[in-house]
């Protein structure tokens, strides 16, 4: 089954309080645009925790899109158990500086006729950085790559005094 991908960003909400000066969509990008990797929380079906970096392109700050081996820990945690939790920050900034963000999200491999769309917005990301683009024979059949997505539930950043701000 494939979750639905029609993805808005809402306004900005006036009335959240700015994160080092920005508005908290604004920083958010900012993070995520700068972040190579993102931190895949998953569980196995008996809920023993499981956490990972992977190389990753987003959709509007909702839809997070990577590349893994179906036969990792991981990939198997989000067969048995979808509910997932990401991580994206700059570890290389000093103490009391960081902005991170925080995304609940449901995670599913994609199905193989449903490979375009999500295979563009993470090949626009792999060419800009100079990377290669994956082909659909790269991720389905006998191939030992899937592409994944999560689509997340709820989204924060982190502010100033280490408040989780809601992005939506």
């Amino acid at each position: 089954m494939s979750m639905a991908t029609k993805l808005t960003s809402p306004p900005p909400d006036p009335s959240q309080p700015p994160i080092h000066g920005e508005p908290p969509a604004d920083a958010a990008r900012r993070v995520v645009d700068a972040a190579t990797y993102l931190t895949l929380a998953t569980a196995d079906a008996a809920g023993r925790p499981w956490a990972t970096p992977v190389w990753f392109a987003d959709r509007e700050l909702r839809e997070f899109i990577w590349v893994s081996r179906f036969e990792t820990r991981h990939s198997r945690n989000v067969a048995e158990r979808p509910d997932v939790a990401l991580t994206i920050f700059d570890s290389s900034v000093p103490v009391g500086e960081a902005i991170a963000v925080y995304v609940e999200a449901r995670a599913e491999e994609v199905a193989e006729d449903d490979l375009s769309d999500p295979l563009d917005v993470f090949n626009a990301r792999s060419v800009a950085q100079g990377l290669r683009a994956w082909r659909p024979s790269d991720v389905s059949g006998f191939a030992p790559h899937r592409l994944y997505r999560a689509i997340a539930s709820q989204a924060w950043v982190l502010d100033e005094e280490e408040h989780r701000v809601p992005l939506f």
